[in-house]
This record gives C-alpha cells, sequence and structure tokens, in this order.
C-alpha cells in the first residue's frame, strides 16, 4: 500500500496554509532591509543569502534536532574515570559550524571580516544575529559570550596575544584537546554563584596567586553556560578583592584543569544549549586586568552580550509574527481570510508596532557601538541606552510571542512550529546577563553619576522625535526627577525611555506612520495589557502590509 502525498493545493482546500518556510527573512523584512541599505553590496548580498537559508527546510531541521536531542552530560569513563565531557547532537555543530563560518563570534574583532563595511562592524554582525536568531538561539549563546571575551582578554595583552588569534578563526573545531592545538575556540563565562546570582561580590569562589598573572581557584559556579568551551571567563576573591580570570577547560597536556561537571540544568528552553552546575579546585586560571578590578573587566564583556540579547529577542519576535501573519493570509474563517478580519488585522498590526520598534532600537544600539569611539552623542547612547534596549526588547518579547502563538491557533501551540521554540527561548533574554531589576538599577546608576549623558541622548531624540521631542523629553525628566527621589520608579523611566528611543529612530528612518501610531498608543495612549488597542485612526491593514508584505 503506497501512502499518497499531499500538495498544497490539497491544504489550502482542507484550510491549511502553507508552513513558513522558504520566504527569505531578509528580502521579506522591508526594515531590516532598511536598516542596512547603507551596507556594501556585497554584505546584503551575504545578508540575502543568510536570509534564504535561515527559513530553509534543511535549516530548520537542523534547528528542531538540536532541541530535541538535547546535551547529555557524561561524568565518568567505564573504567570510573572522570570525563566531564558533555555530548551534543550533530545538529548543534552543524549550527555552530555554519554560524561560526559566517564569524557571529569574531566579526567585530576582524579588521579583514568585512573591508567594504569598515566602521560598521557592529552593524554588520547585529544584522547577521538578526537573522541566525530567526533559526536558533540556543547555538547563540556560546557565540555571543565568544565575541564578547576579547573585550575582557583586552585587559590583559599577554593573554589576548595567545588566545585572540584561536577567537578569530572560523573553522570550528569541537574536538576535546587542549586550546592551543585546536584551529578555534569558543569561550563561555561563570559568574552565577547558588549565594549570589546578581550580586556577584557575594560570590565565594577564591583566586591564589601562584605566579605572575597565575591563579588557583577554587569554589562553583551555579550557572556556568556551554560547559564544552575551551575556556571560562569567571570572577573569583583575591586577597586584594575581585578579579577577572580566563580559565581553561583542559591543560596544555590534555589533562583536566579541575573543573568537574555536576549536572546540566534542565531548562525551559535554550535546550540545544548546555548550561552546568560545576564545581573545581586547584583550577588554573589566568588574571585579567587588576586583582581587584575584576567587576570593571566583566562589564566590559557585558555590555557586549547585552546588546546580542535585544538583537535575538527582535529576531524571534519578528520570526514569530511572520510566521503569524502568513497564516492568517492562508486560511479563512467566517468568509474572509483571518488577516481580513478587523480585529485579527489590529492585534497584528499592534504586534508589529512592537516588532519594528524593537528592531529599530537593537540596530540604533548597535550602530552606536560602532560610532562611540568617534562620537560623544554615540558614546552616550551606548551607555545610556544599552539597559534600556536589553530591558524592553527582551521584556516584551514572551507576551508578544504568545499573542502571535494565538493568532495561529491551535496548531501554533505544538512543538512541531518554530514559533514554539521561540516562545520558550524568550524567557533567557530578559533573565541572562542582567533581569530586568538589574537593568534599571543600571540605568539609575548612570543617572547618579550625572545627568550629562543622559542630556546628550535626550538632545538626539528630542531632534529625531520632531514635534513630538519636547513634549516626550519633558516626560522623560519628570520620570528621571521621581527616580532620584524613589529608586522603586525606575521601571518607569526606563521603559518611557526605550519607547521614545524606538519612536525616535522610526521617525528618523522615515517610517513616519509607523512611528506615529507607535507614539501615539505607547507613550500617548492608556494603560494596555494586551494587543489589539489600535483605534481607527490608524489603518492596522497598512501597517501588517508594509512591514510584513505578501509573498509575491
Amino acid at each position: 500500500m503506497t501512502q499518497s502525498t499531499r500538495n498544497d493545493d490539497t491544504f489550502a482546500e482542507l484550510n491549511q496554509p502553507s508552513l513558513w518556510s522558504g520566504i527569505n527573512a531578509y528580502r521579506s523584512d522591508p526594515l531590516i532591509v532598511d536598516l542596512t541599505s547603507n551596507l556594501p553590496r556585497s554584505t546584503r548580498e551575504d545578508l540575502e543569502q543568510m536570509g534564504r537559508y535561515v527559513t530553509s527546510h534543511e535549516a530548520q531541521e537542523l534547528a528542531r534536532m538540536a532541541n530535541q536531542g538535547t546535551p547529555q552530560l557524561r561524568t565518568h569513563g567505564p573504567r570510573g574515570e572522570r570525563l566531564d565531557v558533555v555530548e551534543f547532537h550533530p545538529a548543534w555543530h552543524a549550527l555552530m559550524r555554519r554560524s561560526m563560518s559566517a564569524g557571529l563570534h569574531s566579526s567585530i574583532w576582524d579588521a579583514q571580516a568585512d573591508p567594504d563595511a569598515k566602521g560598521q562592524s557592529h552593524k554588520v554582525r547585529a544584522a547577521r544575529f538578526y537573522l541566525t536568531a530567526q533559526l536558533e538561539c540556543g547555538h547563540l549563546c556560546p557565540l555571543t559570550m565568544t565575541s564578547a571575551s576579547v573585550a575582557a582578554m583586552m585587559a590583559s595583552p599577554a593573554v589576548q596575544k595567545d588566545w585572540a588569534p584561536k577567537v578569530l578563526s572560523r573553522k570550528y573545531d569541537s574536538s576535546n584537546k587542549p586550546a592551543m592545538q585546536k584551529s578555534a575556540v569558543t569561550i563561555g563565562m561563570g559568574m552565577t554563584e547558588k549565594q549570589g546570582g546578581t550580586d556577584v561580590r557575594a560570590n565565594k569562589t577564591t583566586a591564589d596567586k601562584v605566579s605572575d598573572g597565575i591563579y588557583r581557584l577554587s569554589g562553583h559556579k551555579w550557572f556556568m553556560s556551554a560547559p564544552m568551551s575551551d575556556a571560562f571567563i569567571m570572577l573569583a576573591q583575591t586577597k586584594d578583592g575581585m578579579g577577572c580570570f580566563l580559565v581553561p577547560r583542559l591543560l596544555e597536556d590534555g589533562s583536566a584543569n579541575g573543573l568537574q561537571f555536576q549536572r546540566l540544568k534542565d531548562k525551559l528552553g535554550n535546550r540545544s544549549n548546555a548550561s552546568s552546575e560545576v564545581e573545581f579546585s586547584d583550577t588554573f586560571g589566568f588574571l585579567l586586568g587588576a586583582p581587584d578590578g575584576g567587576i570593571r573587566t566583566i562589564l566590559d564583556m557585558v555590555t557586549l552580550t547585552r546588546l546580542d540579547c535585544a538583537l535575538a529577542s527582535a529576531g524571534i519576535m519578528r520570526a514569530s509574527l511572520a510566521e503569524a501573519v502568513h497564516h492568517t493570509r492562508g486560511r479563512s474563517v467566517f468568509g474572509k481570510t483571518l488577516v481580513q478580519q478587523p480585529i485579527m488585522t489590529r492585534v497584528l498590526a499592534d504586534m508589529a508596532l512592537d516588532v519594528a520598534a524593537a528592531t529599530a532600537l537593537a540596530f540604533r544600539l548597535a550602530e552606536s557601538f560602532d560610532k562611540a569611539s568617534s562620537s560623544s552623542e554615540d558614546a552616550a547612547y551606548a551607555r545610556v541606552m544599552t539597559p534600556v534596549a536589553k530591558y524592553w526588547c527582551c521584556k516584551i518579547a514572551p507576551a508578544l510571542i504568545y499573542e502571535a502563538m494565538e493568532c495561529i491557533g491551535g496548531s501554533g501551540y505544538i512543538e512541531e512550529r518554530p514559533i514554539a521554540r521561540h516562545y520558550r527561548e524568550a524567557p533567557v533574554n530578559a533573565i541572562w546577563e542582567g533581569s530586568g531589576n538589574v537593568m534599571a538599577l543600571d540605568l539609575l546608576r548612570v543617572l547618579n553619576r550625572g545627568r550629562d549623558l543622559f542630556e546628550t541622548v535626550f538632545a538626539g531624540l528630542a531632534r529625531d522625535l520632531g514635534p513630538a521631542g519636547k513634549k516626550t523629553i519633558d516626560v522623560l525628566r519628570a520620570a528621571m526627577a521621581l527616580c532620584e527621589q524613589d529608586e522603586g520608579a525606575a521601571r518607569l523611566l526606563i521603559e518611557q525611555m526605550a519607547l521614545a528611543a524606538g519612536a525616535a529612530e522610526l521617525y528618523r528612518l522615515g517610517a513616519g506612520k509607523i512611528a506615529d501610531a507607535f507614539i501615539e498608543t505607547r507613550l500617548a495612549g492608556g494603560w494596555r495589557s494586551t494587543y489589539g488597542m489600535l483605534d481607527a485612526r490608524f489603518d492596522a491593514s497598512y501597517i501588517v502590509d508594509l512591514l510584513y508584505p505578501p509573498a509575491t
């Protein structure tokens, strides 16, 4: 008995739209095309190729398999010897190989990576990262940490000299051997301990000096992501204060460096990536920076990872809503396609405004990183807006992706669709590298040190907001004054700043009608707890079709 195959025409008769696959994630996204329009043609062609890949059936299958075939920890071998290795599904390695070849772990540090896009390395990488996030985010975790680790390594020129060339290599090497014997390395991170998550100054891990720049560490880490990385950036207490260290996983002779993995975390999402609990003693590490300057050193790294959190959140929101819009265009109910039903149209348009603002805000932040060394305005923007963008882009993602799932209906609530993976992934970006409250406190830290950076950012926002600028900045200043008297009001300030900055960037990009709808419904609107609150003044169909054009 042969099994018949059903084509898309047959499923159309059954009122089942085709899957969101094979549609170029770059070319079908007018906003990202506009945001990257000033990049060299060769770079844009590369992005178009990446856009085709991330929605291809082949790539989606790799993402599915990497998340279903979760990592497995092997603590011991058959003779009872310690192994401390984590085995990954072959699909994980395929994803890593592809993304490392694209330079997601290294391109901002490599002068030869995009020679025609000089001075735009963060923006170019942001576009690649944003597109890849629409495919699979778990494998981006070690790539984010590897890229950001170079900022910490720069505090120790000797360590940077030895390790940076291995980071810059694009030849993925998953072999279990010493770092200097490999074609390329990845770098993980271990900051969180049981007694001190956010409060890293409470960490109990100790570091005793062995020789100049080399210490012996003992302690534990409650969350150490990507445990098969070749080295880890860690904080530990020295006799002088908190220090930052690069800790190899294996020693030069191939023996273990004292790291013993206790278990892998059973996580809600981010399943393709392993996160571990680890204990260690007599573990050697290289000091990065001053022995009492660890917090300062690691913050240079954390700033870069927070940008990636914002970009990844924007990417998975874009992919989820694109899948929902595609579905509603292909499914009919009550005599119309879903997308033509007035309530559905407004829900989709309302979500589209947030995705557009989050994307524009994340890319503006990446651009400020590129220009910070030559522009005081961009330097101020990078410092002030990093916690703001990280807070808001990550905070809105779970609710938005759920709403997109509801637009699809029951078939959206199954694991076969990418949106289920996106939904499980969304919370980690808000929690990792500083939760919402930590981002709000970071913003207050800048405020407490002086208003100069804020005023520089406000001047730029007022300029880009146009007629709405003065009133909006007055609101922000009032929120600042409130926070100076009441620390508990910090979330009011950080969210208002995110909304104002998102609108300002949409105006700057020339998306006037989109920006008008966003700012009037967010900054000037009443309390909102769900999507679909647009009124008839705004053309919902126009918003959806402009930001999510029908496939041709």
